[in-house]
């Protein structure tokens, strides 16, 4: 599940939670919404951790030279 499927979980679980106002028997669908939303940002937490792993920083190929230019005064 990647990022864009977390956010969809935080999305239903707030409409579920402060969206509607349904009765379903058996359930709770304020509780059912909070659950969608707690499992979403834990998703999300975790798609970013991995994905800052992932990371590899590549050294350059060439060698970086600078140029600099050096001003001489004759008197």
């Amino acid at each position: 599940m990647g990022i864009g499927g977390c956010i969809i979980l935080i999305a239903a679980g707030a409409i579920l939670t402060f969206g509607t106002d349904w009765e379903v028997e058996g359930a709770n669908l304020d509780v059912v919404g909070l659950i969608l939303m707690a499992v979403g940002l834990i998703g999300v937490a975790t798609f970013t951790s991995i994905a800052k792993r992932r990371r590899v920083v590549v050294p350059p190929a060439t060698p970086v030279v600078e140029d600099r230019t050096v001003r001489r005064t004759y008197e």
